[in-house]
């Protein structure tokens, strides 16, 4: 999916089936999928764990920025995308 695809009013969110969870085990944050397991880095987390179906792709890149001051927004908005498209093709994230 590629910048631009993604409407700022879309809510991401995990499916039915798909946790993010901590796990020592695999050094850290883990999406958790049916048959699959995916590492997810410090950055990652901070963008999933808002992927909760209550913001919107505004908001989340909002409270980013406010999270990560000095960052410009376009570069978070950029990341926020490329990883939530990413995991939307993968069918471990649903956009409504």
């Amino acid at each position: 999916m590629e910048a631009g695809t993604i409407p700022p009013s879309a809510r991401p969110r995990l499916p039915r089936g798909v946790r993010l969870v901590h796990n020592e085990a695999q050094g850290g944050w883990i999406l958790l999928a049916p048959e699959r397991v995916f590492k997810a880095d410090a950055i990652a987390h901070e963008i999933l764990k808002r992927c909760t179906g209550e913001a919107t792709l505004d908001q989340i890149v909002d409270e980013l920025v406010a999270a990560f001051a000095g960052v410009p927004r376009e570069r978070i908005l950029g990341d926020v995308v490329t990883l939530i498209g990413g995991l939307a093709d993968k069918k471990l994230l649903e956009l409504t």
